[in-house]
C-alpha cells in the first residue's frame, strides 16, 4: 500500500501538468491576439502608385496605424490585373503583418480571365472586410447618335462592331461592365483597352472611341461639362450625384449590376483572432469623420461588411463573373 501511494501521486501530477500544458496551448491563439501587433504591418496594393485604390489604401492605412498603434506600411506591387501583388500576399506568412488591398479584379474577375494563376482565390487567402463600392457609368461620345441606353443597343446592332468601347485595361471592372452589357443586351463593341482609364477617357473626349463604362467619380466633371453623355449607372440605385441618370437596369438591361469593389485579405491561415481584430479595426478607420470626408471628396462609397459576411460576398463574386467571363469569351491580353 505504502508503495502504490507515492507512485499514485506523481501519476496525478503528471496528469495535472498535461492538463495545464493542454489549457495553456488552448489559449495561446488568444494570447497571440492580444499582443498583436507588436511590429509594422506591410500593407501591399496591387496596383501603381496614383489610382483610386493607391489613394483609398494610403487614407485607410494611416488611419489603421493609430488605431493599432503599429506603423502600416504601403507598398505598390503593380502588374498583371493585380495578381503580382495578389500571389506576393499569396505566399507571405499567415501571421497578420502582411495584407492585401485586393479588389473586384483580384477576387472576382481575374479567377477565370487569367489561365494559370500564381494563386487561389478562395484557397489562399481569408477575406478580412470589405472597404469600398464604387459605381460605374456608361457614356458616350456626342457624336453617336443615341440619348437612351435604347437608342444605343438599337444602333449597335444595326451596326455591330462599328462602335469602339474603351477600357482602362483588359479584366477591369470598367471592361468586364461593358462584357456584361454585352452578354445581356446580345450587342457586340469592338473593345480597345488602354494602358489606365485616363487615356482612354482622352480618346472618348476627343472622338476616337464612341463609348466606355468609367467610374464615375472620374467620368462626372466631363459629364457635368458636356462633354460625354452619361446614359445608365451600373448600380442597383441611381447616383446621388447624377439624379436624372437611371441605372441600367431602370434602362431597360434586366438583370443589369456591376459594383467596383475592394477590400482587405490576408494569407490563408491567418488566425481568426486576429482576422477579426484587423477586422474591427478597419472598421473603426472607415467610420471616423476624417476617413469618410476624404473618401467622399473623391467620390468613393464606403461600404463596411463583417468577416463572414465579406466572405460569402467574395465567394459570390468569383462565381458570378466566373459565369460573365466565361459567356463574353474575354480573355486577359
Amino acid at each position: 500500500m505504502t508503495s502504490r501511494f507515492p507512485a499514485r501521486l506523481a501519476l496525478r501530477g503528471i496528469q495535472c501538468l498535461l492538463a495545464l500544458a493542454m489549457a495553456l496551448a488552448a489559449g495561446l491563439p488568444s494570447m497571440a491576439a492580444a499582443a498583436y501587433p507588436d511590429r509594422p504591418i506591410r500593407y501591399v496594393i496591387p496596383f501603381p502608385p496614383g489610382g483610386s485604390t493607391d489613394t483609398t489604401g494610403r487614407i485607410l492605412a494611416e488611419e489603421m496605424a493609430k488605431i493599432l498603434g503599429q506603423p502600416v506600411v504601403v507598398e505598390n506591387r503593380g502588374g498583371a490585373g493585380g495578381n503580382i501583388g495578389a500571389a506576393h500576399v499569396a505566399g507571405a506568412p499567415a501571421d497578420g503583418y502582411t495584407l492585401l488591398q485586393g479588389t473586384i479584379g483580384t477576387h472576382g474577375i481575374n479567377p477565370t480571365l487569367y489561365d494559370n494563376l500564381p494563386f487561389d482565390a478562395r484557397r489562399d487567402f481569408v477575406p478580412i472586410a470589405r472597404m469600398t463600392a464604387g459605381t460605374n457609368v456608361l457614356v458616350i461620345n456626342p457624336s453617336v447618335p443615341a440619348k437612351t441606353v435604347q437608342e444605343l443597343i438599337a444602333y449597335a446592332k444595326q451596326n455591330p462592331g462599328k462602335l469602339m468601347m474603351g477600357s482602362s485595361g483588359a479584366g477591369s471592372s470598367i471592361h468586364m461592365s461593358g462584357e456584361l452589357f454585352q452578354v445581356l443586351t446580345g450587342t457586340r463593341f469592338t473593345h480597345v483597352p488602354y494602358r489606365g482609364g485616363g487615356p482612354a477617357m482622352n480618346d472618348l473626349l476627343a472622338g476616337h472611341i464612341q463609348l466606355m463604362f468609367d467610374n464615375l467619380n472620374v467620368s462626372l466633371p466631363h459629364i457635368q461639362a458636356g462633354k460625354v453623355r452619361a446614359l445608365g449607372v451600373t448600380s442597383r440605385t441611381r447616383a446621388a450625384v447624377l439624379p436624372d441618370v437611371p441605372t441600367l437596369m431602370e434602362a431597360g438591361v434586366p438583370g443589369y449590376e456591376v459594383t467596383s469593389w475592394s477590400g482587405i485579405f490576408a494569407p490563408a491561415g491567418t488566425p481568426r483572432d486576429i482576422v477579426e481584430k484587423l477586422n474591427a479595426a478597419i472598421n473603426q478607420a472607415l467610420s471616423t469623420d476624417t476617413v469618410r470626408a476624404r473618401f467622399d471628396e473623391a467620390g468613393i462609397q464606403i461600404d463596411l461588411m463583417g468577416v463572414d459576411q465579406f466572405k460569402a460576398f467574395v465567394d459570390s463574386e468569383i462565381d458570378r463573373w466566373g459565369d460573365i467571363v466565361k459567356k463574353s469569351g474575354a480573355k486577359a491580353q
